[in-house]
């Protein structure tokens, strides 16, 4: 069920490691390999928590094998973290200025430049 998913997203991620970077700036170059890791993330915890179409034996072996984020998945179950996009976005102490990432900032509050 899920292996073609998985082996898919695998395939992408070497892809997105494997990108040239010059030219682009530290932050921009891991952007797709967050995008991905988050991908393959929210696809294991839908099946588990949303459709419930995996055992937990195959959720934890998933767990333990890194392929999804237990951590990332642990703030998904928090209210007000659903849409939390990678962990870095609530790491202060990784941004210039103190603050948050604009996933942290809600739909309401943005301007019609920066919505998604």
């Amino acid at each position: 069920l899920i292996e073609t998913v998985l082996d898919e997203l695998e395939t992408k991620m070497r892809e997105a490691v494997a990108d040239p970077h010059e030219g682009k700036r530290k932050a921009e170059a891991n952007w797709p390999i967050f995008r991905i890791h988050h991908q393959r993330s929210r696809y294991i915890y839908d099946l588990f928590y949303r459709r419930k179409a995996i055992s937990r034996e195959l959720y934890e072996y998933c767990l333990e094998q890194g392929t999804a984020d237990r951590n990332l998945i642990a703030k998904w179950k928090k209210p007000g973290y659903e849409n939390l996009c990678c962990l870095r976005c609530i790491q202060t102490r990784d941004t210039n200025h103190g603050t948050n990432c604009i996933c942290r900032v809600p739909k309401s509050q943005l301007s019609d430049a920066h919505r998604r």
